[in-house]
């Protein structure tokens, strides 16, 4: 989790969203494990108050990137419904299923953000700016 959430509120929460590289060496096993997420890792978001949790897999173009192999991005989106960021933000931080799950899939992604380390270090996932919402 990052450090910090955008700050688009809505009477529903928090809405926030973020992205990260696959490394294409790690697409399926990423799937597969998401696919059946630990329930201790959910149990911990949903006591830290994040709702609604998607993450979308947006496949890299079939031509050399010149860079590190992806297999392309991952984009996660969530909403936050409490009332302090930080220390449920910490809470996550704290659990130890949800650090042992970080361990497994961090390998598998390559951050945004320069000289990050993992998800257990700070910023992992780079926040998106929301440019457009339409609640109907």
């Amino acid at each position: 989790m990052a450090d910090s959430a955008p700050e688009t509120k809505t009477h529903e929460g928090k809405r926030v969203c973020q992205v990260i590289k696959l490394r294409k060496e790690h697409e399926e096993e990423y799937k597969r494990i998401h696919a059946s997420v630990w329930p201790s890792v959910l149990a911990a978001l949903r006591k830290a108050h994040i709702v609604d949790y998607s993450i979308h897999f947006l496949p890299s173009p079939p031509y050399p990137s010149g860079g590190e192999e992806l297999a392309g991005l991952l984009i996660a989106t969530f909403k936050y419904v409490g009332r302090d960021w930080d220390a449920d933000m910490r809470g996550i931080a704290e659990d130890e299923e949800t650090r042992r799950w970080w361990w497994v899939t961090d390998g598998m992604q390559s951050s945004f953000v320069s000289g990050a380390t993992g998800s257990e270090a700070g910023e992992w996932w780079t926040d998106c700016q929301e440019v457009f919402r339409f609640e109907g």
